[in-house]
């Protein structure tokens, strides 16, 4: 069997301070939601904040939420930038193809409402999350899968493409002579964009979309469209999204792990590390191998958080006016 490639990247973050500062915890008793979280501060809302070096995206998607006031809009228009770019190996077009050569691409849409769309194993269309959206708009489904998931895109008006660019054909017919895969950490297994956005009202959207792991087998799917895996927003406390290898993500439903802990009363930054941790003590061999799982979490204050398993782990924010990445940040594991 061909050798899978492993997935990486950190742990870290925390609650930026931009400009005052983004909303912590406090003892506040009467916020909704989340077990003693402080209010919302206006100057904090609307923000926007994705994983990895992703300013075109998030840029994007801010200036999307700030034209329409829709973080459903916003965070679809952001993850919209990377599908469409064929510099970016890991999502839409030009994402690295399975062992067969064939690009198959994830996505899911979730928003304030909890209405959730999901694309899986889907080939030919450059935008997925939005073949996604119109799964949650149109149908009494959440997840279409395959031929199914291409049939309905083609009907509502979606274009058939090659998503094979000539680079991403090189790379694979590369890989085929060795069937040997070994990126280097944080830099080429950039494997998922996930964003979460939330409006001046502190509602919140998430989106999540990816072409998977590079040489995977051939109808293989991740946790990037999995409702409670990849992506998860509860309205009443906040959303997370993750990335890295998608197998421990969804045997641990991650995002939607890190809400229920923003329930219980822990900040997004707290919330996102004892996911990670939840990952590390669970299965050992994450401390035997170079494996990435990272996460972003936002709450209704607007506070952020994120953590991953190893360092390296990146990720985008615009809040308060601001564009910040912050990058090189610590793994959870020791």
């Amino acid at each position: 069997m061909p050798t899978r490639r492993r997935f990486f990247t950190q742990a870290f973050i925390s609650s930026l301070v931009i400009g005052g500062g983004l909303s912590g915890c406090s003892t506040d008793p009467g916020s909704v939601g989340n077990k003693g979280r402080k209010k919302a501060d206006p100057a904090d809302l609307p923000a926007v904040i994705a994983t990895w070096k992703t300013e075109a995206a998030v840029t994007k998607a801010a200036e999307t939420l700030q034209q329409t006031g829709s973080a459903l809009d916003a965070v679809e228009a952001g993850a919209r930038v990377e599908e469409a770019d064929p510099k970016n190996m890991t999502v839409g077009y030009g994402g690295l193809p399975d062992r067969d050569g064939f690009v198959t691409l994830d996505a899911c849409i979730m928003d304030h409402q909890g209405r959730a769309g999901s694309v899986t194993f889907l080939q030919d269309i450059k935008h997925p999350v939005s073949v996604a959206r119109k799964v949650m708009e149109t149908t009494p489904h959440v997840i279409l899968s395959g031929d199914g998931a291409l049939q309905f895109a083609l009907e509502n008006g979606f274009e058939r493409i090659n998503l094979l660019t000539p680079e991403a054909e090189a790379a694979w017919k590369k890989w085929l002579e060795t069937e040997q895969y070994k990126p280097v950490v944080n830099i080429e297994r950039h494997d998922t964009i996930g964003l979460l956005a939330i409006d001046k009202n502190g509602n919140i959207s998430g989106a999540c979309t990816t072409s998977g792991m590079a040489y995977k087998m051939h109808g293989r799917v991740g946790d990037s469209p999995i409702i409670g895996a990849g992506l998860f927003v509860d309205n009443e406390v906040g959303g997370a999204v993750g990335t890295g290898l998608g197998e421990l993500v969804l045997k641990t439903l991650g995002s939607f792990l890190i809400v229920e802990f923003m329930r219980q009363g822990k900040s997004p930054q707290e919330a996102c590390e004892a996911a990670i941790q939840r990952i590390i003590d669970k299965y050992p061999e994450v401390r035997k191998e170079e494996i990435q799982v990272g996460f972003v979490a936002i709450d209704k204050t607007g506070a952020t958080g994120a953590a991953a398993i190893l360092p390296g782990f990146q990720y985008t924010l615009h809040q308060r006016g601001k564009l910040t990445t912050a990058d090189n940040l610590p793994g959870v594991m020791k």
